[in-house]
């Protein structure tokens, strides 16, 4: 099977944890163990992944050298492709003896530019905060900021993926089984000029979403959603939380789940899984489990 595997960002770096190299090499480390396990099972295997607290790093990074020349997150997030692709796709042929060709290609996702999306920005990037520090660096830098948990953090425009143009480079790669590591942070985003021509934008693609348009069109058998907890749960953080582990489309649809971490999830799930694909969502320890069926929660086009 042709396999999209998608890692949260707990593949990185998990909360609370310093932003350092050493940190995030730790946890790919761990990370590319049960990636490995779906190649050696036979698989054709397609990596994607987060970029949220690398991203949001470099942008305060940048902010502290030379406010006026920040670099626009397109070009941030290329830099983050780069980055935790070079630590995955490292440690992933170290994992797999060297067997198979591991390679990262820095992938552009075209977005509508009059997507709603810039007007009501969503999505987590940074570093986490008390809620007065948040509010401070908000004023001072022009962001947005929003609760994630019990603390604040800056959010950005996540518009809808449409396009994945350098999809032929990645057919040839996967007919060539080379392990991919592509479309990371949910790619570069990009627009199309009238005369046709591309340019970045000014915004971070939700990676899920951008997973799933991926897994569509390159017509995989199967979309893991890893993360750090079991699958999706029913009443989840009460004593009464129970793990779903099949849905159908429109179960999942009436499922209210948060926009910061399962409802994404859910939604990129549901999309996949209308091909007639395996969608799993679940721990990324248990990757090969959730593709065999004995873990994480399953969403189906039916019953």
């Amino acid at each position: 099977m042709l396999v999209v595997a998608a890692l949260g960002g707990n593949a990185l770096l998990k909360r609370g944890e310093p932003l350092t190299a050493a940190a995030q090499r730790g946890n790919v480390n761990v990370a590319v163990r049960a990636l490995a396990d779906i190649v050696r099972a036979g698989h054709q295997l397609v990596i994607t992944h987060g970029n949220g607290p690398q991203v949001g790093l470099l942008a305060l990074q940048g902010a502290a050298y030379h406010p006026d020349e920040t670099f626009p997150l397109d070009v941030l997030g290329a830099e983050t492709e780069g980055m935790i692709g070079y630590m995955i796709e490292q440690e992933l042929e170290n994992a797999l003896d060297h067997d198979r060709p591991v390679a990262t290609l820095l992938t552009q996702v075209v977005v509508d530019p009059r997507d709603p999306a810039f007007d009501h920005p969503t999505k987590f990037v940074g570093p986490i905060y008390e809620r007065d520090e948040a509010e401070r660096r908000a004023s001072a830098a022009g962001w947005s900021i929003a609760r994630d948990g019990d603390r604040w953090r800056r959010v950005v425009a996540s518009p809808r993926p449409l396009e994945i143009p350098d999809l032929r480079v990645l057919q040839l790669m996967i007919a060539q089984d080379v392990v991919v590591v592509c479309t990371g942070g949910g790619g570069i985003p990009v627009m199309r000029r009238d005369d046709g021509s591309m340019i970045g934008v000014e915004a971070v693609i939700d990676k899920d979403a951008a997973s799933a348009l991926l897994a569509r069109q390159l017509g995989a058998d199967a979309l893991l959603l890893l993360t750090d907890v079991e699958g999706v749960y029913r009443d989840y953080g009460t004593d009464s939380a129970a793990l779903i582990h099949s849905l159908t489309i429109d179960q999942a649809a009436e499922m209210d789940m948060p926009a910061g971490s399962m409802g994404p999830k859910l939604a990129a799930a549901s999309d996949f899984a209308q091909t007639g694909g395996i969608s799993g969502i679940g721990r990324l320890i248990d990757a090969i489990d959730i593709l065999e069926g004995t873990a994480g929660t399953r969403v189906s086009a039916d019953a």
